[in-house]
């Protein structure tokens, strides 16, 4: 049976933050590879609250293999190999479609090599519910990828709004 990896909230060095100047904050935010979309640019790009958070939550369990930047660069090398909005796309998952659970999986496991992902949804009052994350997990030494310990969120019974 295949152990199964979430890296969360790790010990390891801190978050520093990176200089507005530094090419990577145009790297993250203007290339879309990892946009704060919650917040102001200006103050996003000052304070980098969500880039703070993931490399709290997730990049701190690889601190003793990547130093800060280069797990941002391998986030972002891996987010455009897996580029899952052009798989989506290939599959029929457009923006404002909706999916069974089953077929986005089937879409993600595409570029996954059959590993399934974990999916994150948002549940609406009139009964719908939208795909809010896409969680693909990996060894700490980002080698391949593995089923995550947590759960889905999303009724698996309903459909799925994509946006």
């Amino acid at each position: 049976e295949k152990e199964e990896f979430r890296l969360e909230f790790c010990t390891g060095n801190k978050y520093n933050h990176f200089s507005v100047k530094d090419s990577i904050v145009n790297d993250l935010e203007k290339e879309h590879h990892w946009i704060q979309l919650k917040f102001d640019e200006q103050y996003a790009r000052n304070n980098q609250p969500l880039w703070s958070h993931e490399y709290t939550k997730h990049g701190m369990c690889s601190s003793n293999l990547y130093d800060q930047r280069a797990y941002f660069l391998l986030a972002m090398r891996l987010k455009d190999k897996f580029d899952l909005l052009t798989t989506f796309r290939t599959h029929g998952i457009t923006p404002g479609t909706k999916h069974t659970f089953d077929e986005i999986q089937s879409a993600i496991k595409t570029v996954t090599n059959k590993v399934v992902a974990d999916l994150k949804c948002v549940q609406h009052i009139k009964g719908v519910q939208e795909l809010k994350e896409i969680g693909i997990c990996f060894t700490p030494e980002a080698d391949s990828s593995h089923p995550c310990r947590q759960g889905n969120t999303c009724d698996e019974s309903m459909s799925i709004l994509f946006r």
